[in-house]
C-alpha cells in the first residue's frame, strides 16, 4: 500500500506529530489521520508496527482532542469512528449486491481432477488456477463507495445478510477507507472471513479461564459469535482480524476507460486488496497451469497447515482469468470456476453414553462427557468437556444421543451438535447435580457466572486438584511429582494438604512397590529445590481465584514479600495493570479466609521463599535483559525452556509467544521449525545459540 518513499515521509511526519501532541491544531488534522491510517496498517496488516502502542495512543487522542473542538470536521474514514454506539434491537436485515455461494467441495485428489477435465472440456485456452487457503471463520460481505467503507454484512442465507457495519468498523486491518478509485472502481463489493488469531483465541481462553468463565470451543466460533454482539467496544476488545479474497461485484468510475489489469484475474484482485490496506491472502497463493501442481500443493499445504497463526480447513482452487470465470458461469448453488479441497475430517460422529461431574481446584463443577472412542485428526478421543449446564441446554444434549464432535488444531474436542433426528427414544435427559458429587457440599451458581461450584474448601476433590496444580510445571515445578504420584500418595494418606509436600514420609515412600532409593532421593531433591522457587510461581501456585501467571508476575513485581498481598486494598490492588475488580476480590478473598493464612504460615515455616529474590537484590545482573524480548525455538540441549524463560524475566526481559517485528532475540535449539524460517525473512531478529544466550545473561 505504501511505497518506500511515502514510508519514510510518514515516519518523519509521526516523529514530529509525537514531537508537538500537546498542541496540534486544526491545520494538522488531515496528516494526523493519515499518519494513524499508516501505522494501523503497519500493525494490523503487515504485523511490523514502527511506533510503540503508547505513541499511537498519543497521536490517537490528539486528534480525538481536535475533532472534540471541531466536529464539523469529522470525516466517515477518521480513525475515531471506528468506536460506535451499542446497538440496539436485531440486526437489520441487508441484499447482498451478489449472491454469496457455497462452494463445491471434495476431499480427495480424484475430485479435483474430475472438475479439471470438466472446465477444459469447454475448451478454455491458456487456463491457469490460483490456490488460495479456505479460512475458517465467520463469511462477511463488505461494500465501499467512492473509497469509503459503507457497509459490513455477514454471509446469512447467501442472499440476504445481517448489517454489522457498526462491528467490522472495530477490526482495524479493515479499513475504513481504500483507494479503490485509483482502479477506476467507484463502488466495490469484496468478500472475506473474520478471524480469531490462534494466539488471540488463546489469550482470550485464558482470560475467560482466570475469570472463572467457560471457555471457548474453537476461534470459528469466537470469531462468529464476536461479530454479531450487540455491544461494539467488547467487539473491539477481542482482538478479531479479517482476510478478503474475493471481489464480487463493482462498478467502474468511467465504462470507457480500459480496466485495470488487477481486475482480469483472481491473483490480480488479491494483489490489489493488499495494495489497498487490506488482509488478502496474496502472500499464501500459488497460481499453477496443471491440476497436477495444484493437488501437490494442497497436499503439501496440508502438512504445514498447523504452523499458520490461524485455522484453515482446507484450499480454494479458482480459475485465475475473471473472463474465464464469467464464461465458466454458475449453478443455482455454486460457481462452476471453483472448487475447495477439504484436509482430513477434524468431525467425527459418536454416541454420547455417559456424563460424569468432575470437581475442579476452585470448586468449579464440570460435566464431561463419555461417548464412544472415535478417531479425529489421529487422535482418539473419548471424553469430552460440557463446560457447564448451560451448554449442555444450549445444545439440547441427551444421554445415547447421536453427537457430531470436532477437534481442531491445539483445541480441546468439543461436541459441536446433538442430531435430534436420529433419536429413538432411549435417550434420557442428563440432570445437573444439586451437591457436590465429591463431598455432598450444596452448589451455588455465583451471580454473573455460568458455572455451579462447590464452596467447601475441604472438599478433598479439590484439595488434591490444589496439591497437583502447586506442582504442576507452570507454578512450582517440583519435576517428580507429577499428577498420578500426586493423587497415589493422596489415595494411601501420605499427602493431605499443600504444606504436605514440605514434609513428605519419604521412608515410607521408599517402601512402595517402583520406589527405589535414587528415585526417592530425586524426589525429595526436587521438592527442596521449589522452596526457592520465584515469587511469582508462588503467588501462581497458590490457586488465587482469578490469578493466572501473568496476574501472578504483575503481583510479584509490586511486592518485596508476599504477605504484603495480605494488606492490599481494592484499590491499590486495581491500581495494577490489568487487574479489575473480580481479580481484586478474590485475591482479598484468599486472604480473608483463615484456612488460607494456615496454609501460608505453615509453608514459610518451612522453608518456602516468601521474599521477591529480585527486589532483596539475591539475582545478580537482574537488568542486564531490560527491555529485550525473546523467543525459544527448537529442542534445547543446554537447559529447560521452562528455566530458560524465567531467567530471561529475573534479568528484566520479556518472553514472547510468537515471531514478529517485536521479538528481538530468537534462541534456537535442535530441529528449529517455522519460527527459525520467519525469524530470518524479518531481517530485524537477531538469532542466537544457547551457547550465545548464556553468555548474554552471564552466567
Amino acid at each position: 500500500m505504501y511505497v518506500e518513499q511515502q514510508v519514510k515521509e510518514l515516519q518523519k511526519d509521526t516523529l514530529e506529530l509525537l514531537a508537538n501532541t500537546a498542541h496540534l491544531d486544526v491545520d494538522k488534522l488531515p496528516l494526523l489521520r493519515a499518519v494513524l491510517h499508516f501505522h494501523e496498517n503497519r500493525y494490523y496488516v503487515l504485523d511490523n508496527p514502527l511506533i510503540s502502542d503508547t505513541e499511537y495512543d498519543m497521536l490517537y487522542k490528539a486528534l480525538e482532542r481536535i475533532e472534540k473542538e471541531h466536529p464539523e470536521l469529522i470525516t466517515p474514514d477518521s480513525p475515531t469512528q471506528r468506536v460506535g454506539k451499542e446497538l440496539s434491537g436485531d440486526f437489520q436485515t441487508v441484499d447482498h449486491l451478489v449472491p454469496m455461494l457455497s462452494l463445491s467441495n471434495s476431499y480427495n485428489a480424484e475430485d479435483l481432477k474430475d472438475w479439471d477435465e470438466r472446465v477444459r472440456e469447454k475448451n478454455v485456452s491458456e487456463l491457469k488456477y490460483c490456490v488460495e487457503p479456505k479460512f475458517d471463520g465467520a463469511g462477511i460481505s463488505l461494500i465501499y463507495e467512492n473509497d469509503y467503507l459503507v457497509r459490513g454484512a455477514t454471509r446469512g442465507d447467501g442472499v440476504q445478510g445481517d448489517d454489522i457495519t457498526t462491528n467490522i468498523k472495530q477490526i482495524k486491518s479493515i479499513p475504513l477507507s481504500a483507494p479503490f478509485s485509483k482502479y477506476g472502481i467507484q463502488q466495490i463489493e469484496i468478500r472475506g472471513e473474520v478471524l480469531m488469531f490462534k494466539e488471540s483465541f488463546k489469550k482470550y481462553n485464558q482470560s475467560l479461564a482466570e475469570q472463572g468463565q467457560a471457555i471457548l470451543a474453537n476461534p470459528r466460533n469466537a470469531a462468529s459469535g464476536t461479530i454479531r454482539m450487540k455491544d461494539p467496544a467488547i467487539v473491539g476488545k477481542r482482538n478479531l482480524s479479517a482476510y478478503l479474497y474475493y471481489v464480487s461485484d463493482y462498478t467502474l468510475i468511467d465504462e470507457n476507460v480500459p480496466l485495470d489489469e488487477h481486475l482480469k484475474s483472481q491473483s490480480g484482485c488479491l494483489q490489489m486488496l493488499w495494495d489497498c490496506g487490506f488482509l488478502s491472502p496474496v502472500k499464501q497463493i500459488q497460481v499453477y497451469s496443471s491440476i497436477e501442481d495444484v493437488v501437490k500443493h494442497v497436499h503439501d499445504f496440508e502438512e504445514m497447515r498447523d504452523t499458520l497463526p490461524f485455522e484453515i480447513d482446507g484450499m480454494v482452487i479458482k480459475v485465475d482469468n475473471i473472463e474465464t470465470q464469467e464464461f465458466l458461469g454458475s449453478t443455482s448453488h455454486h460457481p462452476r470456476w471453483a472448487m475447495a479441497f477439504k484436509f482430513k475430517a477434524r468431525q467425527a460422529t459418536s454416541h454420547l453414553r455417559e456424563v460424569i461431574f468432575q470437581v475442579g481446584r476452585t470448586g468449579a463443577i464440570t460435566p464431561v462427557a463419555k461417548i464412544d472412542p472415535v478417531a479425529i485428526g489421529g487422535v482418539t478421543v473419548s471424553s469430552v468437556s460440557l463446560f457447564n449446564e448451560d451448554i449442555i441446554k444450549e445444545k439440547d444434549l441427551k444421554i445415547n444421543d447421536t453427537v457430531l464432535v470436532e477437534r481442531a488444531a491445539d483445541v480441546i474436542p468439543y461436541i459441536v451438535k446433538s442430531q435430534a433426528e436420529l433419536r429413538d427414544g432411549t435417550e434420557t435427559e442428563i440432570v445437573f447435580p444439586t451437591h457436590c458429587p465429591v463431598c455432598n457440599s450444596e452448589l451455588i451458581k455465583p451471580e454473573g457466572e455460568s458455572v455451579w461450584r462447590c464452596v467447601n474448601p475441604n472438599c478433598e476433590a479439590q484439595v488434591l486438584e490444589k496439591i497437583i496444580h502447586f506442582g504442576s510445571k507452570d507454578a512450582m515445578d517440583i519435576r517428580n511429582l507429577g499428577d498420578a504420584l500426586v493423587r497415589k500418595f493422596f489415595s494411601l494418606g501420605l499427602l493431605k494438604d499443600i504444606p504436605g509436600i514440605y514434609s513428605l514420609d519419604y521412608e515410607a515412600i521408599g517402601n512402595l512397590p517402583g520406589f527405589g532409593k535414587r528415585s526417592v532421593e530425586n524426589l525429595q531433591t526436587a521438592i527442596e529445590a521449589s522452596k526457592s522457587q520465584t515469587l511469582n510461581r508462588l503467588i501462581y501456585a497458590l490457586g488465587i481465584r482469578y490469578v493466572g501467571e501473568t496476574t501472578a508476575k504483575t503481583l510479584a513485581n509490586k511486592i518485596t514479600n508476599l504477605w504484603d498481598l495480605k494488606n492490599y486494598s481494592s484499590e491499590e490492588l486495581m491500581a495494577l495493570e490489568d487487574i479489575g475488580p473480580k481479580v481484586a476480590k478474590g485475591i482479598q478473598d484468599f486472604f480473608a479466609i483463615p484456612e488460607s493464612i494456615e496454609m501460608l504460615t505453615r509453608l514459610e515455616a518451612v522453608g518456602v521463599s516468601f521474599a521477591n529474590q529480585k527486589k532483596s537484590g539475591v539475582a545478580e545482573g537482574e537488568d542486564v535483559l531490560h527491555g529485550q524480548s525473546f523467543l525459544f525455538t527448537g529442542s534445547l540441549t543446554k537447559f529447560k525452556r521452562s528455566e530458560a524463560e524465567t531467567l530471561v524475566e529475573s534479568r528484566g526481559g520479556k518472553i514472547l509467544s510468537g515471531v514478529s517485528s517485536k521479538l528481538n532475540y530468537l534462541v534456537v535449539g535442535e530441529d528449529a521449525g517455522s519460527k527459525l524460517e520467519k525469524a530470518k525473512k524479518l531481517n530485524t531478529v537477531k538469532i542466537l545459540s544457547e551457547d550465545e544466550f548464556l553468555a548474554m545473561t552471564q552466567l
